[in-house]
């Protein structure tokens, strides 16, 4: 499949202030290394990947796997792209993100993404990232929903029930700037492959904590957004 890139419109910033996923948190996570990449060339799938698993001492439970499209499921998938390995592209209409690795392969995982007027695509990268992060939904998004107000100041500390699940990745744009769109977690597994969430990119907790073990953070962790 080849996969063509599209800049972010000049009025994101604005659009973004609008999404439930701009948010903030109160420390940064210091950039790590990557994990080795997958080195393979046998097509996989890690059905078995979703059991429980106690992660920074919050218990994840399992996930009902079997109740949801295998297509879904995280996999090792042929990929035809000319993006280097490490770059992640999302293809929202799909329901899929994709994370490039060598030997036209890709690890691909389910993702849910934003209601229609939330959607958006473009370029990014990921600038940083954090296990367990705390939630600060947006003003606006707080007006919509006023029983979350509560957590826009002080926000809502990690934990299971936290919207960003187990871990969030962060984009930021070419000059630098912060999208308020991440790639995140989510305890609501039955939201994958939907268009359920309030903009942002949303993994089950076991892909997305996968997905954090192999992304570097820094202006080399490409991150491609597609409609």
């Amino acid at each position: 499949m080849r996969i063509r890139t599209c800049m972010i419109a000049s009025g994101l910033t604005a659009m973004l202030a609008l999404t439930g996923c701009s948010t903030t948190s109160e420390t940064k996570t210091v950039p790590v290394a990557a994990a080795a990449p997958v080195k393979t060339q046998t097509n996989a799938i890690f059905s078995d990947a979703y059991g429980p698993v106690t992660d920074a001492g919050y218990p994840l439970p399992a996930i009902p796997i079997s109740r949801l499209d295998k297509k879904f499921h995280r996999q090792i998938v042929d990929f035809d792209t000319k993006e280097q390995p490490g770059t992640i592209i999302v293809n929202t209409q799909e329901r899929f993100l994709y994370y490039v690795l060598p030997n036209g392969k890709a690890m691909r995982y389910g993702i849910g993404v934003g209601k229609q007027g939330f959607a958006w695509s473009g370029e990014a990268y990921v600038a940083w990232k954090q296990e367990w992060p705390t939630w600060h939904p947006p003003k606006e998004m707080a007006v919509r929903k006023p029983d979350i107000a509560r957590y826009v100041d002080d926000g809502m500390g990690p934990g299971l029930s936290n919207p960003l699940g187990a871990r969030a990745m962060y984009l930021f744009n070419e000059k630098g700037q912060d999208t308020l769109f991440r790639l995140h977690g989510t305890p609501e597994w039955a939201s994958i492959g939907t268009a359920a969430s309030s903009g942002c990119i949303r993994l089950m907790n076991q892909d997305v904590i996968d997905l954090y073990n192999r992304v570097r953070p820094g202006r080399e962790t490409k991150v491609v957004v597609i409609q």
